[in-house]
């Protein structure tokens, strides 16, 4: 049933061009292809009369038999193709005109129809040793592009229907981050595996056509590859899951329909494409059903799109307007099958999916309905495009953006005799649709010198022959390539010339295009004679002041000469001078690394032996605080014994105070104020840690001065406490704001370094086995030889005692020491 149209509102025809570029109109050609019978026990149906000529006969079997008043149908086409017609013919006939249009900047479309099974598929792609319409179109478009393509990466899609041209700084930074890009080329013939495990027909060379095209333009392939299934898009070659995703139709911003986000893959070799092609195959659904064991379920649009450019002045780099380009498409369509349920035995999945194919297929009928009837009658009915997404894709084609071609495949069999009725119905219809013929508006001739590509290519191989030879001087040479032209390429081949034949056509444009390119060549070669003469006037300007300038030059060069003779004389001296400085700073330098590296040899036999009186003095201290801790351990069990030999260490000690109050007394020091203890502190008072200085043996006074004074307030203390003192616990304790604490004295840099004054504790037991703690204090004075001495000038005693400890007295006491019965006292000598 045809929906009902009415009520469809009146509005402008969209077919009906804006400008003045539409020049004709161009029906839409359609071709019939019969396939050969399945068994030759089958009826035919259809009878080839001619060449464009088909009369299909009704069989009794039909369905409207008895109430048929006309038994014979008469259809005819642009070119009917029985089944013994190659594929290579039908190629030619049907879609080589197209492929050159997509050369020529012109769209193209082609799409085949029919019932299932009558071989719709076969006749786009083929089989590997007999390919189809698809691969021999990719074979004829890299044939004829071969040495015109780009470098990779050169137009980039823009997401919008459009293309931007990159900069060859982008171009060459993409090939160096995408190096290993699968580029199948010549490499196709070998037998590959796809990710699904399914081996991938190998693609050979079908067809060897070329079509002229201009040498100083570049091409670049794009293709992509899409399905309707169930009215909606997929993307073919998405390598995710295409169930997962679909599709929207938009309009960009010329009004042209497009698939948007759709993936669109450059392609360099028909192989590479060809590939990229069965893999979206594979993708495509299908499904099984009583007139094809593998029926397509959908609807696959292969979409060619050819970007071309005109090359620069020098014919070298492309243009970088994007208002240069020129996009053409050819989309080659392998619509579904249209299929009776009752013929097909369709249930569930597969009679939704038969149902939303025929309403596609309707939606188209009703679209070419309408264009028919606005074409015959003048009618502005809308033509509801938007009703099916394959038929918004194609408005554009039928709104005059290019050719349409169609090719009704049918099966001559007599019970397919009523959906071959329906397809030659939809033939008819396609036939009486016209399409407008437009003009091309896209003029990529910039008013370069035609054939500028080919000399300049020429050039670069002589400049790269003279860099290989070692004439860079002929090599940076840079020429003029304007006066190096061409018409065009050869003439075209001329077989069979009839008056009708579009070689005349092909000729007449070869010829345009050579007066065009002449007339321009001699408006330029104009231009440059111009040119030349008035750079000759000025070149003989110029000599003229040049001569003059020359004649003063070469006086004043005379000039410059004798001074030159006289500055090369000194530079003579001066260079004999500086050969003999630097033979003696040479030698210099040599004795300089001798004595370094004997002053290294003395560094590191140094070090070494420091490391190694390190070593013994670490070994030595561990030693001794063994023992001390082993006597410490024996204290308590040796009470008895360490009193007679506290006994026997005092009668020491009175000795040895006599020598040194006589060792005082020799010296001419008073000692009347000094008690015994006392003179204990005085006998250490001077002690030098600068290994420069040295005593006198005759007078034993320090070379240090004896009147140096610092700054209280300046003073740091180094306060001298061993491991082993134990706590006193009072708060008698000495006055050291500023100062430094140290345990062991392993150098006498500890002393001398950043201090002034210097305090050493020492503890001990009285003959009555009382702590008597002793602090030695002394000033740090700098020597005359750069060093320091510590002189001991003070000392304090305190001496803790129990109150119910036994008194001891003896004549001893009262003669040396004048003691206080306290819990504690400090007793100090001023020196």
């Amino acid at each position: 049933m045809k929906p009902a149209r009415s009520k469809t509102p009146a509005r402008e025809p969209i077919n009906q061009l804006k400008g003045s570029n539409v020049i004709s109109k161009d029906p839409v050609q359609v071709y019939c292809r019969l396939r050969p019978m399945h068994s030759p026990s089958d009826v035919s149906c259809m009878k080839v009369v001619n060449d464009t000529k088909v009369i299909i006969s009704s069989p009794e079997s039909a369905i409207n038999f008895r109430t048929m008043t006309n038994k014979e149908i008469h259809t005819t086409f642009s070119r009917v193709f029985t089944h013994d017609i190659k594929q290579r013919e039908i190629f030619k006939v049907v879609a080589f005109p197209l492929v050159e249009n997509l050369i020529h900047r012109r769209n193209g479309l082609l799409f085949t129809y029919g019932v299932t099974g009558s071989g719709k598929t076969y006749t786009m792609t083929g089989k590997p040793q007999d390919a189809g319409i698809i691969p021999r179109c990719l074979d004829v478009i890299f044939n004829t592009i071969a040495s015109y393509q780009t470098k990779k990466f050169v137009f980039k899609p823009n997401k919008l229907n459009g293309f931007d041209v990159q900069s060859k700084g982008d171009v060459m930074e993409r090939n160096e981050l995408y190096p290993n890009i699968q580029r199948i080329g010549r490499l196709g013939k070998l037998r590959k595996v796809d990710s699904d495990g399914d081996p991938i027909v190998n693609h050979g060379c079908n067809e060897s056509l070329t079509i002229l095209v201009k040498p100083d333009h570049v091409y670049s392939v794009f293709i992509t590859y899409v399905e309707i299934y169930n009215n909606n898009v997929y993307d073919l070659l998405d390598e995710e899951d295409i169930r997962s995703k679909t599709l929207q139709v938009r309009e960009d911003g010329n009004k042209n329909m497009y698939v948007h986000a759709v993936t669109e893959v450059e392609v360099r070799s028909a192989e590479e494409a060809f590939e990229l092609f069965q893999r979206g195959q594979r993708k495509r659904r299908i499904g099984h059903t009583a007139l094809n064991p593998e029926s397509s379920r959908s609807h696959s649009i292969f979409t060619i799109r050819l970007v071309q450019a005109p090359l620069d002045s020098k014919g070298e780099y492309v243009t970088q307007d994007k208002q240069d380009l020129c996009i053409s498409q050819l989309s080659l369509v392998d619509l579904a099958g249209s299929e009776r349920t009752n013929r097909t035995k369709n249930t569930g999945q597969r009679l939704q999916e038969a149902g939303k194919i025929n309403n596609s297929l309707m939606t188209l009928r009703s679209c070419l309905e309408i264009l028919r009837e606005n074409q015959s009658q003048g009618t502005n009915k809308m033509v509801p495009y938007r009703e099916s997404k394959l038929t918004l894709l194609f408005k554009n084609y039928f709104d005059g953006e290019g050719q349409v071609r169609v090719i009704v495949c049918a099966n001559p069999r007599a019970d397919d005799y009523d959906e071959t009725i329906q397809v030659m119905k939809f033939a008819e219809i396609t036939q009486e649709v016209q399409t407008p013929m437009r003009s091309n508006a896209i003029k990529l001739d910039l008013g370069f010198t035609p054939g500028r590509r080919q000399p300049n290519k020429l050039f670069k191989e002589a400049r790269s022959k003279f860099e290989r030879e070692g004439r860079p001087e002929v090599a940076n040479l840079d020429i003029d390539l304007g006066l190096v032209y061409s018409l065009s390429g050869p003439f075209p081949q001329l077989k069979n010339i009839t008056p009708d034949s579009n070689q005349i056509h092909t000729l007449m444009q070869f010829l345009e295009q050579r007066i065009s390119k002449r007339d321009i060549i001699r408006e330029q070669i104009q231009k440059k004679e111009d040119e030349f003469r008035k750079r000759l006037v000025m070149m003989e300007k110029e000599i003229i002041h040049l001569k003059t300038e020359s004649a003063t030059v070469k006086a004043a060069y005379s000039q410059e000469k004798e001074k030159n003779f006289q500055l090369n004389r000194r530079i003579n001296d001066v260079e004999g001078q500086n050969n003999k400085i630097s033979f003696d700073l040479n030698t210099a330098e040599e004795m300089i690394r001798d004595l370094k590296q004997k002053l290294r040899n003395r560094n590191l036999a140094l070090n070494q032996r420091s490391i190694d009186v390190q070593k013994a003095k670490q070994k030595y201290n561990t030693k001794i605080q063994a023992e001390t801790d082993k006597m410490n351990k024996e204290l308590d069990l040796k009470e008895r014994q360490m009193r007679e030999q506290f006994n026997n260490q005092m009668k020491g000690k009175d000795e040895r105070l006599r020598l040194i109050k006589q060792i005082l007394e020799d010296n001419g020091i008073k000692t009347n104020a000094i008690s015994s203890k006392d003179q204990i502190a005085e006998s250490a008072k001077i002690i030098s840690l600068d290994k420069n200085s040295r005593i006198s043996r005759k007078d034993r006074l320090p070379v240090s001065n004896p009147r140096y004074r610092r700054s209280q307030s300046a003073d740091r203390w180094i306060d001298h406490r061993p491991e082993t003192l134990v706590p006193i616990g009072t708060v008698l304790q000495p006055r050291m704001q500023r100062r430094r604490s140290i345990t062991r004295l392993t150098s006498p840099k500890e002393i001398t370094e950043g201090a002034s004054r210097y305090a050493l504790i020492a503890q001990e037991h009285d003959t009555d086995g009382e702590l008597e703690t002793k602090i030695y204090k002394a000033d740090i004075l700098p020597t005359s030889g750069g060093g320091a001495q510590v002189v001991f000038n003070d000392m304090e005693c305190l001496k803790q005692t129990s109150p119910k400890a036994r008194k001891r007295t003896g004549p001893w006491e009262e003669k040396d020491v004048d003691e206080v019965n306290v819990s504690s006292e400090t007793k100090r000598l001023r020196v």
